[in-house]
């Protein structure tokens, strides 16, 4: 039997009402366009980080999410969420002395996403009540489109829309996102990814669609999505611990900045990090807020590391409430760095020729920005610094093979795909022509 609502989910503007797990979970964005966060983030206890190199990734995404769902859901049920979510591995690999790379690009499509994408529709299937419909829109600059579709997929009840920008994707992107058919529609917009992820917060606030579709987001709006982007930082802590290293800096390529407020709900948690580093590419705007204190959004880039193209970051206010919206506080626990496209390339063909270690193009950034911080810093032997892999090579393997000068072996599971037919709806970006497509296309298999 499920328990009543005891945990509070506050919107980050403070305008909406607060809400309970599963209406944060299924409404997604609050009413007044903020974003939901938790209104407490437990601790764990000292004897689960003593022991925590004794303990495999499933244990700990099950203590994770036991300490911050168990008011809401019963434990039994979050171990089933967890082991059905997190089956496959996320370890780290030594690159060079001190530095390793977390590879979290061994799910079913080969990206981070998967972690989340796969625990946020365990949970809503878990809370979605028999004969009850939702219609998830997401939008997507590569991964998370293919990661919701595989995550989502057949799951009974839900309709996912996805919006991607046309030719902003890599073409094996572009085939996991678009071939699935069954409850997973594909929408092709023309223009970037900012314009697709200002369709879907429309959506959300339009009453009549939100009234006639039930719409949520699997994008990182989605307060379930940063749960399990927090379990791998605390896995790969228990990784070093087992190689003898006491003390770890994290560097995450960013984008929409979901994957570092894991990282910093789990630091809230307990996880002792020294240091973290947000990297980016031409799409600059929190590293030049860490460096100015001015917050300015601008039209997205189109880069090699199409990921990262957000010109507007939707999780930066979660990233400010994680530190009380003081700038000093967060200046002080995090770094802010980019680089080019030319700068991505060289890393990614230097780390080759030197460690045959093969980067795709944001975990190159990653790599970069985490050696350049500990060149410079003074960082003691019992402290490893750790980027997070985003994404296995192959998915961008127009761009890695000419900078490496090798051929990638394709996975089986991405060959599969790639001779399947395209299906996607091509929309301009207006939002008007948006809502009539999903009322008229989408109401009558809802």
């Amino acid at each position: 039997m499920r328990k009543e609502r005891t945990m509070i989910y506050y919107s980050t503007k403070r305008q909406a009402e607060e809400a309970s797990l599963k209406k944060a979970l299924f409404k997604g964005l609050p009413e007044d366009n903020g974003l939901y966060m938790p209104e407490k983030i437990a601790k764990l206890p000292q004897e689960f980080f003593d022991n925590i190199e004794k303990l495999s990734f499933q244990d700990i995404a099950y203590e994770v999410t036991n300490a911050l769902l168990s008011e809401d859901v019963p434990s039994e049920e979050i171990r089933k969420i967890v082991d059905d979510a997190v089956n496959f591995d996320a370890p780290i690999v030594k690159v060079v002395d001190q530095i390793y790379s977390l590879e979290l690009f061994h799910g079913p499509t080969l990206a981070f996403k998967d972690f989340g994408a796969r625990f946020m529709a365990r949970l809503m299937s878990y809370f979605l009540d028999k004969g009850e419909k939702l219609h998830i829109l997401v939008a997507t600059s590569g991964d998370t489109g293919s990661a919701v579709a595989q995550g989502f997929f057949g799951v009974e009840g839900i309709q996912v829309t996805i919006l991607y920008p046309k030719g902003k994707v890599s073409p094996i992107q572009e085939q996991q996102l678009t071939t699935n058919g069954g409850n997973i529609k594909a929408v092709e917009i023309e223009g970037t990814f900012d314009d697709c992820q200002r369709l879907v917060k429309e959506a959300f606030l339009d009453k009549e669609l939100a009234e006639t579709l039930n719409l949520t987001s699997a994008n990182s709006i989605n307060i379930s999505r940063l749960i399990p982007q927090s379990f791998y930082y605390f896995n790969a802590f228990a990784q070093l611990k087992r190689e003898g290293f006491k003390k770890v800096i994290f560097c995450t390529p960013s984008g929409n900045f979901g994957n570092l407020c894991g990282g910093m709900i789990a630091n809230r948690m307990g996880l002792k990090v020294e240091h973290f580093i947000a990297a980016t590419n031409a799409n600059k705007v929190v590293p030049v807020y860490l460096r100015t204190e001015i917050f300015q959004p601008r039209p997205s880039l189109a880069t090699i590391s199409n990921a990262m193209d957000v010109g507007n970051p939707s999780n930066f206010p979660r990233l400010l409430e994680l530190h009380n919206n003081d700038f000093e506080t967060l200046k002080e626990r995090v770094t802010g760095t980019y680089f080019t496209d030319e700068e991505t390339r060289d890393t990614m063909k230097e780390v080759y020729d030197q460690t045959k270690y093969i980067l795709c193009p944001h975990s190159a950034i990653g790599y970069q920005a985490l050696k350049d911080y500990m060149d410079k810093e003074e960082i003691g032997k019992k402290t490893a610094g750790v980027f997070l892999s985003t994404a296995h090579p192959v998915k961008f393997v127009e761009i890695v093979e000419p900078v490496i000068n090798k051929k990638l072996e394709i996975p089986q599971r991405l060959q599969e795909i790639i001779d399947r037919p395209k299906k996607a709806t091509l929309l301009e970006a207006d939002f008007k022509k948006f809502k009539k497509y999903l009322l008229a296309e989408v109401t009558a298999t809802v």
